[in-house]
């Protein structure tokens, strides 16, 4: 039997089982219990092989493995938790861009800021900075990823700027600085490694960063900017 073939039997074994001594009482025959008198006796012999009526499994072995299933059980179960948008059939490429993140978004990996131009529910244009990490923490994204809703810059994000009315805001969250008084335009500067984000789309985006615009039937237009953490020691 190959390696591969003995996990898939010890995997079937431990699934089966609640405890090893589970395990080696199912090995146990009446006829051993009436020789041996001793149920103890009965359970050392089958672990160490000389009895039993089945495949041979150390307590090692059972309890690696056992502890191994567990941990992968419990985080499928956290990451079904967690990603909202885990199991949804999206068919709209910004939705797509942001489950494609969204994993990375929160563990921290990745800092993605989301440029959006579009309509308010007014009529009025409107346009702005997200950062999208920090609204996964503060907001159920499941409206978007249902489709219920469409995600739309607010006065509290990174920037936010109506173009009837001509108000502009711009706020720094948890993981960027807004720098808005620069000339040649709006920065974000990332917390962790204090790298420099430029959204200037004539401009480079930066050390560890990219720009992607995303071709989408939902807005006028949007930008997707992620930023690769190096965070300093």
């Amino acid at each position: 039997m190959d390696q591969e073939e003995g996990l898939t039997a010890v995997d079937n074994i431990v699934t089966q089982f609640n405890t090893y001594e589970d395990f080696l009482d199912s090995q146990i025959t009446t006829v051993d219990l009436f020789y041996l008198e001793d149920e103890g006796l009965a359970r050392q012999l089958v672990e160490l092989g000389y009895r039993g009526t089945g495949e041979v499994v150390k307590r090692e072995d059972f309890e690696t493995r056992k502890a191994a299933i567990e941990i992968a059980r419990l985080a499928e179960r956290t990451q079904k938790k967690t990603l909202t948008s885990a199991g949804k059939n999206l068919q709209e490429n910004f939705l797509k861009a942001l489950a494609v993140r969204e994993e990375d978004n929160r563990s921290g990996k990745v800092s993605s800021v989301i440029f959006i131009r579009d309509k308010n529910s007014h009529g009025q244009e409107i346009s702005g900075y997200i950062d999208y990490a920090h609204r996964l923490k503060t907001e159920d994204f499941e409206i978007y990823f249902n489709g219920k809703k469409r995600l739309l810059p607010r006065s509290t994000d990174l920037s936010f700027y109506n173009w009837d009315s001509q108000i502009a805001v711009w706020n720094s969250t948890p993981n960027y600085q807004v720098i808005a008084d620069n000339p040649e335009g709006l920065l974000f500067k990332y917390k962790r490694d204090r790298k420099i984000l430029n959204v200037d789309p004539r401009a480079p985006p930066g050390d560890n960063s990219t720009r992607i615009p995303i071709p989408t039937e939902l807005y006028i237009q949007a930008v997707i900017f992620d930023h690769v953490s190096r965070r300093k020691t």
